[in-house]
């Protein structure tokens, strides 16, 4: 052998045993690297969303959110489904073709384009494949965790976007299959989450080791930051911004899909200790208040005597008083023509008889001035006014279908579909830039009915609206808030049945849209509904009694829910059949007690307080010796120290 052969073959032999170190060193340490590894959370099914202009299901990427610890560090982690690019549930939807603007994201209530019909079918959408989706992968120490926003009360899907102490927002998760409150509470082991004074799905993070008065006030991202790009990237039915998107937004990828353990996908470690359920300071996630005792309540007679209540001109002496007897019992059927018209803002409480034919005399002209209006307009005016147009066309179309059970309402060439047409046209001549939106028909009908008087219905329909035509705004801001008041009220009252919604992706109650937008129309029985409206029009015992109604619904139905098998379309289906099943006195009884247990409450949270216009005192209003009686201690007729009176309060 030559030389050269020699010095070929040492130098082959040191080669191979050069390689052979170093895959005997990168086995050592991935030997060690997984000892070192402990999975604490994991939850499949959270996308990353990697484009704020586009879609979830055009961006998304599905992947799985994990809380590790890596020798002893503990870290938050995604990663990406080995398989992506499959089908995924989803309930959000993208503009249709041709509808122009910008694309944006809106929520599928689940309901067929006919608002009043819920569809029990969840469609599948395919999910758009990324590209190199590895490269979104990240790894975040919690000691780097500056800030969270939550979007826990979103319609469709809870969103997440995580903040580093460098301000670099990340790309927001998507919780598909829900689990953010599982995670937060995960997180809670290891580190402090502060609610923010001003935005309260806005978190804090710190460590649990070190003092929270040594860290800063949260600050919320604004719009238009040096260091964030703030965009608009989620637009749901209720225009809601989420927190701010990092120009950077490929960091954190060196995490990746970590070695398979023998630890169950589950949303807690087998070896993770117990969190109660009353963390302080995390209100919205948590639930520690003791609510107390549910008094019992009962409800009274029928309003059946109306001159009583005139003085010899013809006022009402003592409105207050009406209004509780109808809360209490409702109207008897003879006097809701009259007492209807005060209690929808037709004629004044303090209105003499004579002022009343005045006002009446007057609302006729003007009515019947906004009827020419519509009806002066030719079919050749018409063609060139697609508003209109449209409007009459939705009305003719739902005209032919609210209430034609009711005798009122029922055959063809009805007098009373007539009367039903022209009052919303006239409306729509008197409201035009909100005009004529579905389910308005369903709020004229009873008033209709009772009045059976074009003039009196149009005005009564006005003051209806004047409470409620904020839920017919293109916006939805309004239903938002009201499904997000919801929200608080039931995680107050029954965080285990909240708990179970949102295990089953139905936390955003979309269920009781159509509740809330027409005020349990479809829910129960037309004679229910005259009962159930008179009662919410009293404003008592809150402006926002209608959402006790819901949660008094709900509640009823937790045996049925909770344990069961039921899924997102089971849910949507078993709530749609509640229709007509509800028996009211007990709803509203059930509601009254609820309102009255919050109230008993003396840690009640602040924005349980708020959604039912408690009055939220300073410290400084407070009586320092402590003998002042506390608000509810006051409405309940309490003594110090005693118990609440066995009798039902006059409310204020």
């Amino acid at each position: 052998m030559s030389r050269d052969a020699v010095r070929w073959a040492e130098l082959s032999m040191s080669r191979k045993r050069d390689v052979t170190f170093v895959l005997e060193e990168a086995k050592q340490k991935m030997e060690e690297t997984v000892k070192d590894y402990k999975l604490i959370f994991e939850k499949e099914g959270v996308y990353l969303h990697t484009n704020a202009k586009k879609t979830v299901q055009e961006t998304g990427i599905p992947g799985f959110i994990r809380i590790v610890e890596r020798a002893g560090v503990p870290a938050l982690e995604w990663s990406p489904l080995e398989d992506e690019g499959h089908s995924a549930p989803a309930v959000l939807y993208s503009r249709k073709d041709g509808e122009g603007g910008e694309e944006d994201t809106n929520f599928d209530p689940g309901y067929e384009p006919d608002w009043a019909v819920i569809s029990t079918v969840k469609k599948d959408r395919e999910h758009a494949q990324v590209k190199d989706s590895g490269q979104w992968a990240f790894s975040l120490p919690l000691s780097e965790l500056y800030s969270l926003r939550r979007a826990r009360f979103s319609l469709g899907r809870n969103f997440m976007v995580l903040t580093s102490r460098g301000g670099h927002p990340l790309p927001p998760l998507h919780f598909h299959r829900g689990g953010t409150r599982e995670l937060l509470r995960a997180l809670q082991h290891y580190i402090i989450l502060d609610q923010s004074p001003v935005d309260g799905r806005l978190f804090l993070a710190y460590p649990r080791d070190s003092n929270s008065a040594a860290f800063p006030q949260l600050q919320i991202l604004e719009d238009g930051g040096s260091d964030i790009v703030s965009v608009r990237f989620i637009h749901d039915p209720y225009a809601t911004t989420f927190g701010g998107f990092s120009k950077v937004t490929n960091f954190f990828r060196a995490a990746l899909r970590p070695p398979e353990t023998s630890v169950t996908r589950t949303n807690q470690g087998p070896g993770l200790p117990s969190q109660p359920d009353d963390e302080p300071g995390f209100e919205l996630i948590t639930c520690g208040v003791e609510l107390g005792p549910r008094p019992a309540v009962t409800r009274g007679r029928a309003l059946d005597q109306w001159e009583e209540f005139l003085d010899s001109e013809g006022r009402v002496k003592e409105p207050q008083k009406v209004k509780e007897l109808v809360f209490r019992g409702g109207i008897t059927p003879s006097l809701r023509k009259e007492v209807w018209k005060f209690l929808l803002g037709f004629y004044p409480w303090k209105s003499t008889s004579t002022e009343r034919e005045d006002i009446l005399r007057v609302k006729t002209d003007e009515y019947f001035r906004m009827k020419v209006q519509w009806k002066s307009v030719s079919e050749e005016q018409e063609m060139r006014n697609s508003l209109l147009r449209g409007y009459r066309s939705l009305i003719e179309r739902d005209v032919n279908r609210t209430d034609r059970n009711n005798t009122f309402f029922s055959g063809n060439n009805n007098p009373g579909l007539t009367l039903l047409h022209d009052v919303l046209m006239t409306y729509c001549m008197y409201n035009f830039d909100l005009g004529y939106v579905q389910g308005m028909s369903d709020l004229l009908s009873p008033i209709l009915f009772v009045t059976q008087n074009e003039v009196e219905s149009f005005w009564c329909l006005t003051g209806f609206m004047e409470l409620v035509h904020q839920n017919f705004e293109e916006s939805q801001e309004a239903m938002k808030q009201q499904l997000l008041q919801l929200s608080i009220l039931l995680k107050a009252l029954d965080p285990e049945l909240c708990d179970f919604l949102d295990s089953q992706d139905s936390g955003s109650l979309c269920f009781c849209f159509r509740w809330l937008l027409i005020w349990f129309k479809r829910e129960f029985s037309f004679e229910d509904i005259l009962t159930l409206w008179e009662v919410l029009w009293t404003r008592l015992p809150c402006d926002n009694f209608h959402l006790l109604i819901a949660c008094s619904i709900l509640e009823s139905q937790r045996g049925e829910l909770i344990g069961s098998d039921h899924d997102f379309n089971t849910i949507l289906k078993h709530i749609n059949e509640l229709t007509m099943k509800l028996d009211l006195q007990t709803v509203l009884r059930e509601a009254e007690a609820i309102y009255l247990q919050f109230v008993c409450c003396k840690e009640l949270p602040r924005k349980v307080k708020q959604v039912l216009g408690l009055s939220v005192p300073s410290s400084s209003e407070e009586d320092s010796s402590g003998s002042q009686r506390s608000e509810t201690e006051q409405l309940l007729g309490q003594t110090e120290g005693g118990a609440a009176s066995a009798h039902v309060p006059t409310y204020p």
